[in-house]
């Protein structure tokens, strides 16, 4: 009887601790339209991004204009090429495109960066689609008093929710913590496209959207990195975006006048595969300067979590 007793107290501890152990797992918003949904060509991938990242997860929402009642399902996966546009969901199978966006170089630019952290990535962006939701019916909008229809903001919460409820995203049987740790947000082109009064609103449409985001995941100061939208210059005029300037303007003033947020301008530089989207080259480098703005975003803070896994 001694001997039982003996065992099961030494035994105990190992159960307990079995019982508690949990994972942390870093989690990214991607959001926004076209240029973050991603066109870059799967073929066009450098050997290093074009297999599976084990170490890594995504979850992507299905993407469809509004009024659709798949959008936002989705399911956890291993990250791997394909989840640019032509990705859909049915929420019990993935099926993958021969397209990328921004999601692979981002996670291997901050797996350099903190190479024994976990990082999981929840994605919900629509092509084509707006803030404003004047004029934008077929592509959708992602103003959340929009209430006639379900819309874009709607299929980003259904995403986020689902995603963040699923304790084991990646099945090893041990629960998983994720932490949402930050936002990237690349849009404005159909803003940018109608009318000059809709472009001026830019600004406090991103703003309420923004801070709606960060509600979503609980932290109202969760870093923000926003893509500046550029133009190919592909049009009769020389502007593909009419009022592009005014939603650059109100990109700057968010990223200046915004606590905890950075802005990417390196999008002025990139080639396009056509007049809206970059190359597959673009989508690379434009991942990894989001990662970079992350991790300078981090740097304010030495007690973040990620610069202790430095």
């Amino acid at each position: 009887m001694k001997m039982k007793n003996l065992f099961f107290l030494l035994v105990m501890p190992f159960i307990l601790f079995a019982q508690t152990k949990k994972d942390t797992i870093r989690v990214y918003y991607l959001g926004g339209q076209s240029n973050m949904e991603g066109f870059g060509y799967v073929k066009e991938l450098p050997d290093a991004l074009r297999k599976k990242n084990n170490k890594a997860f995504i979850y992507q929402g299905n993407p469809v204009g509004d009024n659709d009642a798949n959008g936002g399902l989705g399911k956890w996966a291993v990250l791997q090429p394909g989840h640019g546009t032509g990705f859909a969901s049915d929420g019990k199978s993935n099926t993958l495109s021969d397209r990328f966006g921004v999601e692979l170089s981002f996670v291997q630019k901050l797996q350099e960066e903190y190479p024994n952290q976990k990082i999981a990535i929840i994605k919900y962006a629509r092509n084509g689609s707006a803030i404003d939701s004047s004029g934008n019916n077929f592509y959708g909008s992602w103003e959340p008093d929009f209430r006639r229809v379900k819309n874009q903001y709607d299929y980003f919460l259904k995403t986020v929710q689902a995603a963040m409820a699923v304790k084991d995203i990646n099945g090893d049987g041990v629960e998983d913590v994720l932490v949402p740790s930050g936002i990237l947000w690349m849009q404005g082109e159909s803003d940018a496209d109608k009318t000059e009064q809709i472009a001026n609103h830019y600004y406090d449409n991103l703003k309420r959207l923004m801070q709606l985001i960060r509600a979503a995941f609980r932290n109202n100061d969760l870093p923000i990195v926003i893509g500046k939208i550029s133009d190919s210059g592909d049009d009769t005029d020389g502007k593909v975006w009419g009022f592009g300037e005014l939603v650059q303007y109100g990109q700057e003033k968010f990223a200046l006048t915004e606590p905890n947020v950075r802005i990417v301008r390196s999008t002025s530089k990139y080639l396009y595969s056509d007049k809206y989207h970059y190359k597959s080259e673009g989508y690379i480098d434009l991942g990894k300067e989001f990662a970079k703005a992350i991790v300078n975003l981090n740097k304010k803070d030495n007690n973040h979590p990620e610069m202790q896994h430095k």
